[in-house]
């Protein structure tokens, strides 16, 4: 009888902890400043304060809806939550707060950098003077009925006993809906790997290979590094430019083709996505810049076939520092072929950069200036950027 009676203890606790977590869902909207951006963070702070979010939905443009005002990016997120209802909603208004949300003293509706609703937990009917559950407005709302029904069309409403399908069908709101193209994660793991392929690029010194570490390491990437140190050229090419320019630069060329052929078409089962520190289109920059005329049209004819056929990134990223700065770097650095780099040579590739930049406005070109920034010493910049790269991906095209 003792035994039976701890068995089913255990199995009374076993039932108890598997059943603490409840499922809420929520809308999400935004018409003020950079819409995706602040969407995004506010995912991200939910995962990080609320519980886990098991989905997303597709994100719409939909009008302001009861009053006159720029349009809204509205979606939905159904979140696996431990907090009670009224600590969820006391987490969600100090989120609001966080992303600039001001809210009027008039009952009246406004246009707002973030707006979070609780719109059902489980299945519970609540009210009180601060959450009414379900939303009570949810099913007049076309743009919440839509996203919800991308994520949870099955889902009864424990009032109305309709599901999102039917309320959507039903909804006597005929507000015109669009879907866009952006794509939302519940944290930044999630986001890397929804990029798949990340170069970051920069001048000589500039924290590249640094930077494409730290990321590699903190977000379970395969690295991809550029593998300068084993070509013979290098010291001699600092030594004496004219004469052998065209041998480095060939030289790089083919070992980049080759790196770039073989590693980022190898996917890793062990790893999210892949960040390198370097694009291929990086010979062509040096070579413009190194090479003879004659020399560099030939030189160009070899490289438009090679890059054609090389993997290109999600986010191509390029980390600008002055060339003043550069060459403290440099310095500090320490590589003996390294120090009689001149400002002027900086300052060419520089200009090479923003060319290509420039020439591909359709590439996704993220320009970071970290003049100001030491990602390395310090954890806050690093953070800052990280955060850019979370705003540009907000905002991309998929």
């Amino acid at each position: 009888m003792a035994k039976i009676t701890i068995v089913r203890f255990f199995c009374l606790l076993c039932f108890y902890f598997m059943n603490t977590t409840k499922t809420s869902y929520l809308s999400l909207g935004s018409n003020l400043g950079d819409r995706a951006y602040l969407l995004q963070k506010a995912i991200f702070m939910l995962q990080e304060r609320a519980g886990d979010i098991q989905k997303i939905s597709s994100v719409y443009e939909t009008p302001s809806w009861g009053f006159e005002s720029g349009k809204f990016l509205n979606l939905c997120i159904g979140l696996q939550t431990s907090l009670p209802p009224h600590e969820l909603l006391t987490i969600i208004l100090q989120i609001e707060e966080n992303l600039g949300r001001q809210r009027a003293k008039e009952a009246t509706y406004q246009a707002r950098s973030i707006d979070i609703d609780i719109l059902y937990y489980d299945d519970e009917v609540i009210e009180s003077p601060k959450l009414v559950l379900p939303h009570p407005q949810l099913h007049k709302r076309r743009f919440v009925l839509r996203p919800l029904a991308d994520i949870a069309p099955q889902f009864y409403h424990p009032v109305l006993a309709k599901d999102s399908r039917n309320l959507l069908q039903q909804c006597g709101d005929k507000s015109t809906i669009e879907k866009t193209s952006h794509r939302f994660y519940k944290d930044m793991n999630a986001l890397f790997s929804g990029l798949n392929f990340v170069a970051i690029e920069g001048n000589i010194g500039a924290g590249k290979s640094t930077l494409a570490r730290m990321i590699a390491n903190d977000f379970n990437a395969k690295l991809v590094l550029e593998r300068f140190a084993d070509n013979p050229f290098l010291p001699k090419f600092y030594k004496d430019q004219n004469r052998y320019a065209f041998p480095l630069e060939m030289s790089f060329l083919a070992d980049r083709y080759q790196q770039f052929t073989d590693d980022t078409s190898q996917f890793d089962l062990f790893k999210q996505f892949m960040v390198s520190d370097y694009d291929i289109y990086k010979s062509l920059i040096f070579a413009k810049i190194t090479l003879q005329k004659d020399e560099f049209l030939l030189y160009r004819k070899l490289f438009d076939f090679m890059y054609r056929e090389v993997k290109k990134p999600k986010i191509y990223m390029y980390l600008y520092q002055d060339t003043e700065r550069l060459l403290e770097n440099i310095r500090k650095r320490g590589r003996d072929y390294e120090q009689n780099i001149s400002a002027d040579y900086l300052e060419k590739i520089n200009r090479g950069y923003f060319d290509f930049i420039r020439g591909y406005p359709d590439q996704n070109n993220l320009v970071l200036d970290i003049n100001n920034l030491d990602f390395v010493a310090s954890s806050k910049d690093y953070k800052t950027v990280l955060d850019k790269i979370l705003q540009f991906a907000a905002n991309l095209s998929y």
